[in-house]
């Protein structure tokens, strides 16, 4: 048995190419998911579910030939990766990339009162609202001084002092 290992480990495609490619698609996505679609689904970012689908579907191109090498799928994923860190990077340090890049805890309590026009914002149901409040503890927005749902998603909220 025979194997091919220029197949395997050949590139038959220009490195530039799949850096260009890679990074257009990064910035594709991430200008979606971090700027458009703001808020994280729970604990894990959305740019980590990002880097995990590109990153899978990257690594699946060179498994399964359609990249041809291993190598070409070694390269994409190298590049995904490493826009993700530097992007990461910058935002840890440069403050204000962090203020436009991750979203600010979106106040949807304030005194007692149920803001709806934030609520509409984040297509938040008034149902789903009590559901998180009694999570808390919490029969009744009244006894709430302010609620948030922060960039991950979860729930902050302050009772009101008696």
């Amino acid at each position: 048995m025979n194997l091919d290992w220029n197949g395997i480990f050949g590139i038959t495609v220009s490195p530039l190419e799949l850096v260009v490619r890679g990074t257009m698609m990064y910035f594709f996505l991430f200008l979606i998911f971090r700027v458009v679609i703001k808020r994280r689904i729970g604990s894990i970012g959305m740019a980590d579910v990002l880097i995990l689908v590109i990153v899978a579907d990257a690594a699946q191109n060179g498994m399964s030939g359609d990249y041809h090498s291993v190598s070409e799928a070694f390269i994409l994923v190298a590049t995904i990766i490493g826009w993700n860190q530097l992007i990461d990077w910058l935002t840890y340090t440069v403050p204000r990339l962090q203020t436009i890049l991750e979203p600010a805890p979106l106040l949807l309590i304030d005194k007692g009162q149920i803001l709806w026009r934030h609520m509409r914002k984040e297509y938040l149901s008034e149902s789903e609202l009590r559901t998180k409040l009694r999570e808390h503890g919490i029969t009744d927005p009244k006894e709430v001084e302010k609620a948030y749902m922060e960039p991950d998603g979860e729930f902050t909220v302050l009772k009101r002092k008696p």
